[in-house]
């Protein structure tokens, strides 16, 4: 079983870490089966509040899979993912009723697709699609919420006056951007991220890169990042895991897992796609 300990995050402070030092998720030899095929094995490792984990690997290694029995969206076969609640309180996921993991959804957790259209709704305008999240947890002020939106449209590098334009009208970095505003606005404690700067040009990719890196340092969020891009990881995480065949074969510190690969596999992927 590949388990990975804690290492503070190089963004915490130690003041920080003593105040906070109980892990935010849990997985626990997570698995998934689909028939015979398996989507992932044996899963084990604890993210603390403020670490941005990554997971990396080719296509079909289960990292997908993964993401999605993290955020409670798949029902392991064999496992648990445990979640410190607000109140302190460890549940586990399974144990919570659907309508406790929608209020997690709207309220600790966010969700950043790789596609956008399926994080946002198309035929709303920008700020609508912000002000939503808002009054799902009880906001009902339009001032207020309309506010709010062009707040978190500035912090994402949105023009203004587009607030009021839909989506169909962004380009494709802006409705990361759009989407990204829209899962932060109330103040998630973690965000789970499916290929974020996947399908976008190299230099819209390296502004939403230094978008996303900015917003977890300054609201001090937990992340699971799936990205096939080593780049990526190294820019975003403080740690990695390596993922072949459902299974993670190596873990770490991102700097010594990139830079030090022990794994043949880990070395194949890092030069195969990191300059040497």
């Amino acid at each position: 079983m590949m388990s990975t300990s804690y290492v503070p995050s190089r963004r915490c402070t130690s003041t920080m870490i003593d105040a906070d030092d109980h892990p935010l998720l849990q997985a626990e030899a997570l698995t998934k089966r689909y028939g015979a095929q398996v989507g992932c094995r044996d899963i084990s490792f604890e993210l603390y509040p403020g670490e941005v984990m990554a997971v990396v690997g080719e296509s079909g290694s289960g990292k997908t899979t993964l993401l999605q029995l993290l955020s409670a969206q798949l029902v392991p076969s064999a496992g648990q993912v445990s979640y410190r609640m607000r109140d302190g309180v460890t549940r586990d996921l399974a144990s919570l009723g659907e309508a406790e993991r929608r209020f997690l959804f709207r309220t600790d957790w966010g969700y950043v697709h790789q596609e956008p259209a399926l994080g946002l709704r198309m035929a709303v305008s920008g700020g609508a699609n912000v002000g939503e999240r808002l009054m799902a947890v009880g906001w009902r002020h339009y001032g207020r919420i309309r506010g709010a939106a062009k707040h978190w449209f500035d912090r994402v590098e949105i023009a203004g006056d587009r607030i009021d334009d839909a989506p169909t009208t962004y380009s494709g970095g802006m409705r990361q951007r759009l989407q990204i505003a829209r899962n932060l606005v109330t103040n998630p404690r973690l965000v789970f991220m499916d290929e974020p700067t996947g399908g976008l040009d190299v230099s819209v990719q390296a502004r939403l890169l230094d978008l996303i890196r900015r917003l977890v340092a300054e609201l001090r969020l937990a992340a699971v990042i799936v990205t096939h891009d080593l780049a990526v990881a190294r820019m975003l995480s403080d740690r990695i895991i390596v993922m072949k065949d459902g299974a993670a074969i190596e873990s770490g510190l991102t700097d010594r897992v990139l830079d030090d690969p022990r794994e043949p596999y880990t070395q194949l992927l890092v030069s195969s796609i990191l300059p040497a």
